[in-house]
């Protein structure tokens, strides 16, 4: 007979105890596979450890990366709104260069060259500016592309800067000849009569009219056209009580047939000063002021130095 092992046992329902007898070879069976079943626990315990390990780890990552995604794309709209600045930048730097052009044109005063630094700076493709652009997509050539404009527009807006001062500098020496160039009417009325030539109101004939007459009724205050100098003021015998004011740079302005005048030879006058009164003397067929503007020892006509 095989041996066989008693085990003893509480029945639950009673306070008898029970007897239960078992071979030998099959408590030793069940214990050796409880013995083989161990590592096979103890490497799935191992093995589902490691697995949460990895869900975690991938659950932070995944955070991780949904965090810089966002950081990226917060990155490109930043480099959008700096790619925008710039070509707002430049253009700011065009409008100033066009409106150096335009004061240039105005004062005559000729610019050597092209000194803007405006030249090869293009703009920025709006293909570029896509923020849903893959990371690598031209990235970083656009990078590149923005740091050599925003170099250029810097050297276009010193040379800008240059260029205005040296504007400024040319427009302070012209400030002078400025001033002293005919500008205004000498007097608010009618024009009676044109520069050129015309029919002579006196004797019929054809003659030519050397400046423009301007009627208002006597006593009118006349003023100066421009900056100068009072070279004469008299009565001369057709032209009657006469002004004429020397303005420097070969320019020379002439009002006649006046009823007063307020101003001394060698007087200084500026643009808009009075400086007699309109009247009727001389040979004149009315009260009006005989206004002469005269270039390099020529008489122009005056209505080309007439602004206002």
């Amino acid at each position: 007979m095989s041996k066989r092992i008693k085990i003893w046992f509480h029945s639950g329902t009673s306070s008898d105890i029970k007897e239960i007898s078992l071979p030998a070879y099959l408590l030793w069976f069940l214990s050796l596979i409880v013995l083989g079943c161990l590592p096979m626990l103890s490497w799935v315990g191992y093995d589902y450890y490691q697995l949460k390990g990895a869900a975690y780890d991938n659950a932070s990552l995944a955070e991780n990366l949904e965090a810089r995604e966002a950081e990226i794309q917060s990155q490109r709209m930043q480099i959008q709104s700096f790619a925008k600045s710039i070509d707002s930048l430049k253009n700011q730097v065009t409008v100033l260069s066009e409106l150096e052009d335009r004061v240039r044109l105005i004062a005559d005063i000729q610019k050597k060259g092209d000194q803007s630094g405006l030249i090869g700076i293009g703009g920025i493709p709006l293909n570029d500016l896509d923020p849903d652009l893959p990371l690598e997509a031209k990235h970083n050539s656009l990078l590149r592309e923005m740091h050599t404009q925003v170099n250029q527009t810097i050297l276009a807006a010193k040379h800008q800067k240059t260029d205005f001062n040296s504007l400024i500098s040319q427009l302070e020496k012209k400030k002078n000849l400025l001033a002293s160039t005919p500008s205004i009417r000498p007097v608010d009325g009618w024009i009676t009569s044109k520069f050129g030539y015309r029919k002579s109101p006196f004797t019929g004939q054809r003659s030519f009219h050397s400046g423009l007459d301007i009627a208002n009724k006597t006593g009118t205050k006349i003023i100066s056209t421009a900056n100068g100098r009072v070279s004469y003021a008299g009565r001369k015998m057709y032209i009657g009580n006469l002004v004429i004011l020397d303005h420097g740079y070969g320019k020379t302005t002439k009002y006649g047939h006046l009823k007063k005048i307020l101003v001394k030879p060698g007087q200084r006058v500026k643009r808009g000063e009075v400086i007699a009164l309109l009247g009727n003397t001389g040979q004149s067929t009315g009260p009006h002021v005989h206004y002469e503007v005269i270039i390099n020892g020529l008489p122009v006509n005056p209505l080309k130095y007439i602004l206002n």
